[in-house]
């Protein structure tokens, strides 16, 4: 089978791009052939396992016809990018432009037997106007659904040629629901096929005995993923033999305001910037506790790697987060209630320390287990972890290809 591989950003750096890769890779494996269009910010070729070179293009951003900075899904990357919602109505008509030009062109060359696009979307839509007889399916990664939600008049864009996608892929159960209510799709074409893990990278390490007691964030550095609650959570803490590990980069003001906060605590907190899988690997190896302090994700399959190597979880009780660790023991997982969301990523003003106090309580508990006992159970790891393996994933993947293709 020959499968177009399709994403506006960067194919790797962000959630999505490691999911795009790992399905790639997958692919390959099971004998398929694969080509592949992303966005980038710069003259850079990256090495994508399963994808020969000659079979990638690349829209590139900051110079000629797109001569503004890369939009990115999240308002946040880890990437210098701009915001969809600050695009001016001539910016939009050249970004697709663009890409309606490198989607047709690789037609051409590929003769696809079916297109895998990525975010319900821009390029998605624009992709099904083009072929609107070649299979299609498109992976949902919860970005969108919240691009669809801040930008009003982009979503009327898109939301007629994405209903007309012959299947779209989703992480979850609770993002399922959300497509079917934002975007009007029949829940017939939605399959839950949820998100992976790379067992090759992530793998169980025995954890040393505390003190200290080694804490983890990797992420954006931005206030919806609370961020900016933690590091002040760390700073009431009375417990001093708690050391937090802090991966990740952001942008703008709140990537500025965090790491003034993490400076402030000054050999509490270890900061790395932002990292690639294997060195996630490293330090998640090296340290005891996971900490997601988020007020939005999807299906955030950071936890799945940390658990896999060993980590107890910390993570607010988003729906995504209960579907991945639903499973898992009690001594392995600890949840932080949230309080009702006053925009769709942040709770009112009033409602912040009520999430610090209980960041705070969640991580003296977790605490108290580690120095109990470092490393967790082995059979509970592994219970959480097995169905998120990528080849399993992607079984469930390659299994709506063929359904999409008996559609033609």
């Amino acid at each position: 089978m020959k499968i177009l591989h399709l994403i506006s950003q960067h194919p790797d750096s962000t959630g999505s791009g490691i999911y795009l890769r790992n399905i790639i890779r997958e692919a390959d494996l099971a004998g398929h052939q694969n080509f592949l269009i992303a966005g980038l910010s710069d003259t850079s070729v990256p090495h994508i396992e399963g994808a020969d070179p000659g079979s990638c293009h690349f829209v590139r951003f900051g110079a000629g016809e797109l001569d503004f900075t890369i939009p990115g899904m999240s308002d946040i990357m880890p990437y210098p990018s701009t915001r969809f919602s600050a695009l001016t109505s001539d910016q939009l008509d050249r970004y697709e432009h663009c890409f309606a030009q490198a989607v047709t062109a690789m037609v051409e060359k590929a003769e696809p037997d079916i297109i895998h696009s990525h975010h319900l979307w821009i390029v998605s839509a624009l992709t099904r106007r083009l072929f609107p007889d070649i299979p299609m399916i498109t992976s949902c990664h919860s970005t969108d659904l919240r691009q669809s939600v801040l930008c009003p008049h982009i979503k009327q864009r898109v939301l007629e040629p994405c209903r007309r996608i012959d299947r779209i892929l989703a992480l979850s159960n609770d993002q399922r629901d959300n497509i079917v209510d934002l975007y009007g799709i029949n829940p017939e074409k939605i399959s839950v096929v949820g998100g992976g893990f790379d067992d090759r990278i992530f793998s169980l390490k025995i954890k040393k005995a505390a003190p200290p007691v080694k804490v983890l964030y990797a992420g954006k550095l931005s206030f919806s993923k609370g961020v900016d609650c933690l590091l002040r959570a760390l700073n009431s803490l009375t417990d001093r033999d708690i050391e937090l590990h802090l991966a990740g980069s952001g942008s703008g003001d709140e990537e500025r305001y965090c790491l003034d906060l993490a400076a402030g605590l000054g050999k509490l907190v270890k900061i790395y910037g932002h990292i690639d899988q294997h060195k996630l690997a490293a330090l998640m190896a090296e340290c005891h506790i996971f900490i997601l302090p988020s007020f939005f994700e999807g299906l955030p399959l950071v936890l799945l790697e940390a658990v896999a190597c060993g980590c107890r979880v910390i993570t607010t009780d988003l729906t995504g987060c209960l579907e991945l660790l639903d499973d898992a023991d009690t001594d392995l997982v600890e949840l932080v209630p949230l309080p009702p969301m006053e925009q769709i990523d942040r709770p009112a003003p009033a409602d912040i320390p009520l999430v610090e106090n209980r960041l705070i309580l969640a991580l003296q508990i977790m605490a108290a287990r580690v120095r109990d006992k470092p490393t967790p159970s082995l059979n509970n790891t592994r219970k959480v972890t097995q169905p998120f393996r990528w080849p399993a994933v992607c079984d469930r993947i390659f299994q709506v290809y063929n359904a999409a293709r008996s559609l033609d």
